[in-house]
């Protein structure tokens, strides 16, 4: 089982680089978490390289600025990478004639890659970056179109593998909620990000433009998305800080306190072995 910390400085100087989640660690989508903001920039003053990673389906420079105006300092990371950016390495490599799912805030994922968006009748690929209106909506009421597409057997991009994330104090559905549908319906989904290497590879890449040669054994992932955070830096093979108050913790925290033989327990059925936790980074 993991071992329990007090403070991120506890631990942090056994490692040279940090891959630390965004959204549910240093932010819930309406503000920034002071403490976890304030942990990263300690880490890095004492020489730690911290590399956000994320599920955003934004190119980095999108998420940049909206983190910075939630209060995320310019100075708690070295470098950024964003399931948008590797994802758009898929839709470079996929048809042009897509089937955008998402807001319009979503758009500049496909901004200069020659991509003509189209019904998804007249589709030959299918890019999904969220929810047209993630407020309202399930992955249900894309039923009805993503069943042909599935049938026609369209290749599905989806930018955002997360299946919710925390906005304020509640859980929001993404773009990996449609995902799992359409591979339910059939359907083929190509992911980059989060648990997927290519995300990790990138990160790791930034990481080393930095430092110079890496030792794997010393870097760490921070993260509290069981499905992508916990599993993509285990199966790449990454020390795992679990942010235990995130999506997760209504399976096991009563009130504001974590029942550490539930938790044990989650993670047990999941297969999971972070080597470290904590409520919140701080």
């Amino acid at each position: 089982m993991p071992s329990r910390i007090s403070e991120f400085r506890d631990i942090s100087a056994r490692y040279d680089v940090v891959l630390c989640d965004v959204w549910g660690v240093l932010h819930n989508g309406v503000e920034a978490f002071r403490p976890a903001c304030e942990a990263l920039v300690a880490a890095r003053a004492r020489g730690a390289t911290v590399v956000l990673i994320t599920n955003s389906p934004r190119p980095s420079p999108g998420v940049i600025a909206q983190i910075r105006g939630l209060g995320v300092p310019d100075d708690a990371y070295d470098r950024i990478v964003t399931s948008g950016d590797v994802t758009r390495t898929l839709i470079s490599a996929a048809p042009k004639k897509v089937y955008f799912i998402g807001s319009e805030r979503d758009l500049p994922l496909i901004e200069g890659l020659g991509v003509q968006m189209v019904a998804s009748d007249d589709a030959e690929a299918i890019i999904c970056a969220g929810f047209f209106d993630d407020e309202s909506e399930t992955p249900e009421d894309y039923r009805a179109t993503l069943l042909p597409a599935a049938k026609r057997k369209l290749p599905m991009i989806c930018a955002n593998p997360d299946l919710v994330v925390e906005r304020g104090h509640r859980l929001i559905p993404c773009a990996g909620a449609i995902a799992k549908l359409y591979t339910e319906l059939g359907g083929e989904s190509r992911i980059a990000g989060k648990p997927h290497q290519p995300i990790y590879r990138a990160a790791l890449t930034e990481a080393k433009a930095i430092r110079g040669a890496l030792d794997r054994a010393r870097v760490l992932a921070v993260g509290d998305g069981m499905p992508t955070d916990v599993r993509g830096a285990i199966d790449f093979g990454l020390d795992l800080l679990y942010i235990s108050a995130g999506i997760h913790a209504k399976d096991y925290m009563v009130g504001e306190k974590t029942d550490e033989t539930k938790l044990n327990a989650f993670l047990k059925a999941e297969g999971a072995s972070p080597k470290w936790w904590m409520p919140r980074l701080a």
